[in-house]
């Protein structure tokens, strides 16, 4: 046998590995992974969804507050324009504004996926709503207290109004008495009434005569004044009336009748202008010819003025002896 410091030739056979309990690992290690990702990923999954459906629930609370708030808008603005119908006519410019902003809010909240920008949009629209409703409500208010005022003063109008009236109608009630007195108080007085039976002789001469057949006229007199007469024309009726108790009258001669204040309306036989001065003596005189004989007994005349009789006198005319 011999020696040698040289290794020797022949190779050393090492000992086999075993891979597969490194497979076995390299697999479950593998699996625990997927298992580790499927179980992130699913509690990722589930943390996503929690996150949406408190978005949902978010957007939903958020979405119902602004349709409430919106309830809450109209029921102010039916408050206000519902019960004070007569004021619309003056607010139609700011409901109209209202109406506007109402049809847009409405169109958000009803959408079913109304986003989060369009509900901010109605949010402010419906901020936007109440500012205007609030206005709405301090005009209607002003509005009121004005009508308020105006019925206060229309009704203060009215009393005046009515008191003016009745002060009216109270003046002219006096007026119309004072009137009635006046023209009461400026009826005429007559006076110093005569009645000459006249003969009217040829050559023009006249003579007084108390003999019936022999008297063709009769001439009347009387004086006439009256303290507050105002100045001017005035008609004084006269009638006269026969022995026969009939009124003498001739319509050819200017006869008619005439209006009294108590025995309605008679008949006259002549009607005399007059011509007044106020508080002064007007001596009146004409001359009445029948159209017939004159009869023996007594004739009565009567004299009117403004419907009042104001005088009366009586002649008598006889019947005529041998030599009369």
């Amino acid at each position: 046998m011999s020696t040698s410091n040289y290794p020797s030739a022949t190779p050393t056979q090492e000992p086999k590995k075993d891979y597969k309990g490194l497979i076995i690992a390299l697999l479950a290690a593998g699996l625990l992974g997927t298992w580790g990702y499927l179980l992130y990923n699913n509690n990722k999954n589930e943390q996503n969804i929690q996150q949406k459906e408190a978005t949902i629930a978010q957007v939903t609370d958020e979405k119902t507050e602004l349709q409430r708030n919106f309830d809450a808008s109209l029921a102010r603005l039916d408050s206000v324009t519902g019960s004070n119908n007569a004021l619309q006519g003056q607010l139609t410019d700011k409901n109209s504004e209202i109406g506007k902003l109402k049809t847009e809010i409405r169109s958000i909240l009803n959408k079913r996926n109304a986003t989060q920008a369009e509900l901010n949009r109605a949010k402010k629209l419906i901020s936007e709503m109440n500012e205007k409703v609030a206005g709405l409500e301090q005009e209607v208010a002003r509005l009121t207290t004005e009508n308020t005022q105006l019925n206060t003063d229309l009704t203060t109008e009215k009393v005046k109004t009515s008191q003016l009236t009745t002060d009216l109608t109270t003046t002219t009630t006096q007026k119309q008495e004072l009137e009635k007195t006046v023209d009461i108080a400026s009826t005429l007085n007559a006076y110093n009434i005569s009645i000459t039976p006249i003969n009217e002789k040829s050559g023009g001469k006249e003579k007084v005569t108390s003999t019936a057949k022999r008297v063709d006229k009769l001439v009347i007199s009387f004086d006439v004044d009256n303290r507050i007469a105002p100045a001017g024309s005035a008609e004084v009726y006269v009638l006269v009336t026969g022995p026969d108790g009939k009124p003498v009258s001739q319509e050819a001669l200017g006869s008619g009748t005439f209006t009294t204040r108590e025995e309605g309306d008679k008949p006259f036989t002549a009607k005399v202008p007059v011509k007044i001065e106020t508080g002064k003596k007007t001596p009146v005189e004409f001359a009445w010819k029948q159209g017939s004989d004159f009869q023996r007994g007594n004739y009565k005349i009567e004299i009117y003025h403004n419907g009042f009789k104001i005088g009366e006198g009586t002649r008598e005319l006889k019947k005529g002896g041998l030599f009369g």
